[in-house]
């Protein structure tokens, strides 16, 4: 599994023209399940996420996590984190679940965030084409595997 995690002071994503999620301050997620996750990886995943500490105290020093700030969450699916390109100039993209199992475990995961204390949990919709957008802030953005 990895996460791409961006702490924005918004984001939203939509779907053919229409806003489908936003979120305020918080952390916009970009995440790619790879073809040997389980379930196991979910949990400590999202506990990770939500008491990491990146969010500035008076002093602007990383002191504060999600949690602590009430900060919300926007995790968009992305199996392209699994891009390898070693060969040629198309990337393949073996890595990263299917489809099915993938999109299943993307549902759990934002179940997870949930369960970890995180209030709002927003999300993009698995296998649709999305735009993105996001006021990063910082910019902070940190890769997470498990």
């Amino acid at each position: 599994m990895k996460v791409l995690l961006q702490r924005v002071s918004n984001a939203s994503v939509s779907v053919d023209g229409e806003s489908i999620a936003q979120i305020g301050e918080g952390l916009l997620l970009l995440v790619g399940i790879a073809r040997e996750d389980t379930e196991s990886v979910l949990k400590p995943m999202a506990e990770k996420i939500s008491t990491l500490r990146i969010f500035p105290d008076e002093k602007g020093r990383f002191h504060h996590s999600l949690l602590d700030i009430g900060g919300a969450v926007l995790a968009v699916p992305q199996f392209t984190l699994f891009a390898d390109t070693n060969k040629g100039r198309r990337p393949e993209f073996f890595a990263a679940a299917p489809p099915d199992a993938a999109s299943k475990m993307f549902d759990s995961f934002a179940a997870e965030l949930s369960a970890a204390g995180i209030e709002q949990v927003r999300t993009g919709v698995f296998g649709a084409h999305m735009k993105v957008e996001l006021l990063n802030d910082g910019p902070v953005t940190i890769m997470l595997e498990k």
